[in-house]
This record gives structure tokens, sequence and C-alpha cells, in this order.
């Protein structure tokens, strides 16, 4: 009997020392072992399950996260008439989320080995792209919606504004002004030894290093959450009222139709972004300002699965893409199952000869200037 309470004791452990301090993440405090029969057995049994349901969570999100968002940098840089302002900046979104589900497989063999195997360098880079992740991810969703807002609401305006180029300079300065804490959480993540001879990749803030890590907690939750929401908010509230208001927002009702289609798939990815963060910045929130018990086996659980939520946007995107956007569930299908693709383009061809229709957007790269 005691050596099944060690061994559901050392499970414990090793669910709190998993994922736990990865970016924002803080190790949680180890549970000390108990020798005491039931409650200890029950609750060591919860926190197996627990972890169990995280690291198949965790291989699951990797491989869509990883296949879904390089198929949709493929799409975007494959095709010409993809290159559009919109897909630039979901192209950017894609090259975050790709990064930040590729820490995946070292948070699982970290959670495994209970111990960080890999050096102090790659503890570095594997904090920094969850920060890079989380800035460049709602940064860009931040300027996609000032980009939707400018396409609705000034289309004058959004001749000079949306253009593919700007699109990829405004993504060039969202990652260098990520790299305001990207670069700095790469210089002061460490690796050091516990008690127990474990290795643990974290942050070492200066001292007193409790005040430096709220302070950090809380500017991460204002800038990279509170802020670009409110700028979203706003931004959406006038799309709305410009939509309500005005019938035929453009010339024709093809392109009008096409606009509201393309600000309906952001607003449904804004929504995803923030329906996903919430609850972690929330917690982390709580646990900065309030002493809670970390312990308790519903506040582990809850941790966990805040946290398994924010990775899982990463992994959402592509699928959304998918059903909302027509050309990229063509590009998706073209790259998936070229052959009948190459047969319906030849029959699409022969057709658009005789009725003029427009050719496909996912066709070959060509000399053709995307649209804006």
């Amino acid at each position: 009997g005691r050596l099944i309470i060690n061994l559901l004791s050392s499970f414990r452990a090793l669910l709190c020392t998993c994922f736990g301090n990865l970016g924002l993440l803080d190790l949680l405090p180890l549970p000390s072992k108990s020798n005491k029969t039931v409650g200890a057995a029950t609750g060591d049994t919860g926190s197996l399950i627990i972890a169990v349901c995280v690291t198949a969570l965790y291989s699951l999100i990797c491989v869509v996260g990883l296949l879904g968002n390089v198929l949709v940098m493929y799409g975007v840089v494959r095709y010409t008439k993809m290159k559009t302002a919109t897909n630039i900046y979901i192209f950017n979104l894609a090259l975050a989320d790709a990064l930040a589900t590729s820490t995946l497989p070292f948070q699982s063999a970290k959670c495994l080995m209970r111990t960080w195997p890999f050096g102090e360098l790659l503890c570095k880079v594997v904090i920094a792209i969850d920060y890079y992740n989380m800035f460049t991810s709602i940064f860009t969703l931040t300027m996609m919606s000032v980009d939707r807002y400018i396409a609705v609401c000034h289309p004058v305006r959004a001749l000079d504004f949306r253009t593919p180029a700007k699109a990829k300079l405004i993504n060039i300065c969202i990652w260098i002004l990520s790299s305001a804490i990207g670069v700095p959480v790469m210089i002061i993540a460490v690796t050091k030894e516990t008690d127990k001879g474990n290795i643990v990749c974290t942050l070492r803030f200066p001292k007193p290093e409790q005040n430096w890590d709220k302070v950090m907690k809380i500017c991460v939750f204002i800038f990279a959450f509170v802020v670009p929401v409110l700028v979203i908010t706003i931004c959406y509230g006038l799309m709305i009222l410009r939509l309500k208001s005005v019938r035929l927002l453009s010339g024709s009702k093809e392109k009008d139709r096409n606009l509201r289609r393309i600000t309906r798939m952001v607003l449904v990815v804004v929504a995803a972004f923030i329906i996903c963060w919430t609850p972690i910045h929330i917690f982390i929130m709580v646990r900065t300002m309030v002493d809670i018990d970390q312990k308790n086996l519903l506040v582990m659980a809850s941790w966990h699965l805040c946290i398994a939520l924010g990775y899982t946007n990463s992994s959402l995107n592509p699928v959304l893409y998918a059903f909302l956007d027509e050309n990229f569930k063509r590009c998706f299908r073209d790259f998936c199952l070229p052959y009948r693709s190459r047969l319906e383009q030849s029959s699409f061809s022969r057709a658009r000869n005789s009725t003029r229709e427009p050719a496909s957007v996912c066709a070959p790269a060509t000399t053709e200037r995307p649209p804006a």
C-alpha cells in the first residue's frame, strides 16, 4: 500500500513540475509528500488523470497546430492572388502560432523526465518564443482589426493604406515591438537545480524577485491583453455602426459581400483569441494579487486547463480559415488533393474559356499583382 502511495506521489510532483515555468507560467509549488492514506491517494490519482489528459491534449495541439499553420503560410507564399493585406497579417499570425506549437515537444519531454534536459540555450529560446507568440499574436490581430476598420469605414483611404507591402512592413514592426519583452525574457531565462536535484527552466528576476515578477505580470496583462482588446472593441464597434447605417459599402454587390465576409472572418479569429486567452490572463492576475491554495486539486486542474486553452488557439486558427474563407479552403484542398485539383482546374479552365469566369485564386503564381 505504501509503495502505491509513494508512486502516485511521484506522479503528483511530476504534474506540478509540468508546463509550469515556460513562458508566463510559474512553477507550481510541489505539494509535500504525505503518507496519509486514502485522501492522499485520491488526490494523487486525480493529479495523474490531469497529467495524462494535459499531455494528450498538448500532443494533439502540436500536430494540428504545426501542420495547419505551415499549410496557411504555404498557401500565402505559393499563390500570388493570396498575397492580400489581410492574408499577409494571417501569415504573421500563423508564423507566431507555428513557433509556439513547436515548443510543445520540449515541454512534453520536460514533463516526462521531470527535469529540463535541453540546456540553458534552449531554455531561453523556448521561453522567449512563448512571449513572442503572445505579443505578436495580439498585436497582429489588433492591426487586422484596424485594417478592417479602414476598409469598411474609410474605403478611399484604404486604397493607399491597405497594400501588401505596407502589411509586410507592419509585420516587421510588430516583431521589433515584441522584442521589447522577448529579448529581456531571453536574457533572464536560466536553468537552475532544485533542492531535489531536478533542473528547472525559469526566469530569474533582479531582487526583490517577487516584486519584479508581479510588475512584469501586470505589464503583460495591460499591454498584451487589456489595451489591444480595447482597441479591437472600438474598431469593431465603429464597423458595426457603419455596416448598419450603409446598405452598400462599395460600388458593387460582389465586392460588398467579399468585404463583409473578410470582416466576419477576422472578427471570429479575434473572438477566438480573446476567448482562449482571457482565462489564463485572469488566472495569472488572481494568483498575483490573491494568495490561493495552489495544492488544491481543483485549482491545479483549472490552471492547466487555462494553459492548454491558450495553446489551443494556436491550432484553432487554421481550422477557422478553412471554414470561413473560401480561398483558404481551395488552397488547402489543392495541397491535400493535388491530382483532383489539377483535374478540376483543367475542367474549370475549359469552362472559363466559354463563360469568361474569373480564374481560381489558388492558381499557380503569375506576374499579376494581387488585390489589396
